[in-house]
């Protein structure tokens, strides 16, 4: 399990089986977490991301390492972070296809995971 105090830090407790409280951050404000199924995600408020947990499937393989993001969100084996500049970042699992249609073009306003699938909302509405 994971929790966000509103000073910004994270809180791991729970099972211990696939490191999913050995790498949790220890430092930086944090604005978001998500979690997938031995794995997670956090935000800190300068827009990097840092992934911690499980890396039977490559969850944390090309995690991104650079700023700017605004939203993250992790399925079962997988994660999707959100830029902004509205495009889409994907990494981890993909042996369901989670990550082979995702999207190359910018203009997202928000985005969610499934298990084994993830979606992203335009602007537009679309």
């Amino acid at each position: 399990s994971v929790a966000l105090r509103d000073d910004g830090t994270v809180v791991t407790w729970g099972e211990q089986v696939r490191a999913q409280r050995d790498d949790g951050p220890t430092s930086g404000r944090f604005v978001s977490i998500a979690c997938g199924y031995g794995h997670s995600v956090a935000l800190r408020d300068d827009g990097t991301v840092v992934t911690w947990g499980d890396h039977m499937r490559a969850q944390r393989d090309d995690a991104p390492t650079s700023g700017g993001f605004v939203a993250i969100a992790c399925g079962d084996h997988h994660s999707v972070a959100l830029r902004d500049d509205g495009t889409v970042v994907t990494w981890g699992d993909h042996r369901r296809s989670q990550r082979d249609d995702a999207p190359t073009s910018g203009g997202f306003v928000a985005i969610a995971c499934g298990d084994y699938h993830s979606l992203a909302l335009r602007d537009d509405g679309t």
